[in-house]
């Protein structure tokens, strides 16, 4: 049998609800152990092509194949390879750690024992030992989602949909939640990941698909995304708005061939594209020094994902249409 190099493929998929497109013409390709981030504004289409390529809905257009089943005419085969953990904890808050695990097993079908064995497995994997015996009303926002993740890791399943899965945490709960993604993907795991938080993008993604109004009109690494809106740019704040000019002069030195500074005068910044981020720092710094111009900030920094999707959607991803996502 040939090795896969796709876990999900779709292809101008299409989902209506009534008069409204969810899905219009959606394509994602997403290879083979790897976390592959989908991001837009609310609305966009991302939970909507969850749900197909889930096959918790049908759809109305397109194709799509998930571990290399068809997800319309083969759902029961994909669902046996996939897991799924949605915006909020799907645990009993009433029972432990371990029972939740094991009840989860037991409505797999396992038996009582490997039901048993599973739970421990997987206890031990996501850090959750101790807690093992704890209700889980006593535990924390990360141990709860960890707890999801590892409900949804009964079956080891080859695919595994995360629809916003660090909605409400702290960031201590957060980072719990990426390191236990980042555990599952070592160990083979594909994992497609919604989400709004850019920073969580940036940080667990191999590639990120953008999606607006239904359709795909980005895929790409983080780092080429943020290079296609602009290259590096070195950053000036000055303590007195006088030296703005002398700034920007200084920041027009180094700035790349046809880039005028920009200055804001009421954060007192000055801005330009360069090209060579080290010795453009280096010079500004010199020529700010030797003319006596104090500094509040000094730097160089890319593009966030962020202007990536303001740049390419018209939108940040936190805004809120009130449409169906």
């Amino acid at each position: 049998m040939p090795v896969r190099e796709f876990a999900v493929l779709a292809e101008g998929l299409e989902k209506r609800y009534g008069e409204k497109r969810a899905l219009d013409g959606f394509d994602l390709a997403v290879r083979c152990g790897t976390v592959h981030g989908l991001l837009g504004p609310n609305g966009a289409g991302k939970t909507t092509a969850v749900r197909i390529l889930s096959t918790l809905v049908r759809l109305d257009g397109g194709r799509a194949r998930v571990a290399g089943l068809d997800v319309t005419r083969q759902p029961r085969q994909v669902r046996r390879r996939i897991g799924l953990t949605g915006q909020y904890a799907a645990v009993d808050e009433i029972v432990t750690g371990r029972q939740n695990l094991a009840m989860f097993g037991r409505l797999f079908h396992m038996d009582r024992k490997r039901a048993a064995r599973r739970a421990d497995e997987l206890l031990e994997q996501f850090g959750l030992t101790e807690a093992a015996e704890k209700g889980v009303k006593e535990y924390s926002g990360g141990m709860r989602r960890r707890l999801d993740l590892a409900a949804s890791m009964i079956l080891a399943p080859e695919v595994l949909f995360l629809d916003e899965p660090t909605t409400g945490l702290d960031p201590r709960g957060r980072n719990e939640v990426w390191e236990a993604v980042r555990s599952l993907v070592a160990g083979g795991t594909t994992v497609l990941l919604t989400t709004q938080y850019l920073d969580e993008a940036d940080k667990l993604a191999d590639r990120i698909a953008v999606i607006d109004r239904g359709r795909t009109i980005a895929d790409d690494t983080p780092a080429e995304l943020k290079r296609e809106i602009g290259g590096d740019q070195v950053e000036v704040v000055v303590r007195e708005a006088a030296d703005l000019p002398a700034a920007a002069k200084a920041v027009a030195r180094v700035a790349a061939a046809g880039a005028e500074p920009e200055a804001d005068r009421e954060d007192l910044r000055v801005t330009a594209p360069v090209t060579d981020r080290v010795a453009a720092l280096t010079e500004v710094a010199r020529t700010l020094q030797d003319e006596g111009i104090a500094v509040e900030d000094l730097g160089v920094r890319r593009p966030t994902l962020d202007e990536v999707f303001l740049r390419m959607t018209g939108r940040r991803t936190e805004e809120r249409e009130g449409a169906a996502a």
